[in-house]
């Protein structure tokens, strides 16, 4: 599977293009929706994912669905993940796992040597905890997508939860 990012909007949000045998899926189109659009055109888009509803991950989702013809999806052709729920940065955060690739795009749960904030609306520090501590039980070779910034590894961003708890 490819992976692409284009940084997108005011908050340098990471929106995600995933290729695999000449299928796409979209990760957060944050803002831009021109420039996503452009990067796309070519490609066969199926649908688009979403890790959580802030407005910087989801400022150009309705002209991206509405340009593509797709809409946010739990499942795709030719795409094998898992949906993890995982709230604390909002209460609808969620990542998803490509065991297969061992990647994870994970919105703002968790970045490079940092966690998401939990004081914005919907957010809880309780939810938070829960969370990382759930998903300390994923392999630590995964590299992790996050929202904002660099790529990572879970084992990695591991050793930063203590820190928290």
């Amino acid at each position: 599977m490819k992976v692409e990012r284009l940084i997108v909007g005011d908050l340098e949000e990471n929106c995600y293009i995933l290729t695999k045998n000449n299928k796409t899926l979209i990760i957060d189109p944050g803002d831009e929706s021109t420039k996503i659009i452009n990067f796309c055109k070519n490609k066969n888009v199926i649908g688009v994912l979403v890790t959580h509803h802030h407005f910087d991950h989801i400022g150009a989702l309705n002209e991206i669905c509405k340009y593509f013809n797709v809409c946010e999806v739990e499942m795709a052709e030719g795409f094998d993940f898992e949906v993890i729920k995982n709230p604390g940065h909002s209460s609808d955060s969620k990542s998803y796992y490509f065991k297969d690739e061992k990647i994870m795009f994970c919105g703002d749960f968790i970045f490079f040597n940092s966690i998401g904030r939990t004081d914005l609306p919907g957010g809880n520090v309780k939810d938070m905890m829960s969370s990382l501590t759930m998903i300390c039980k994923y392999p630590d070779d995964i590299i992790l997508y996050p929202g904002h910034g660099p790529s990572t590894l879970l084992g990695h961003e591991k050793n930063n939860f203590k820190y928290y708890f």
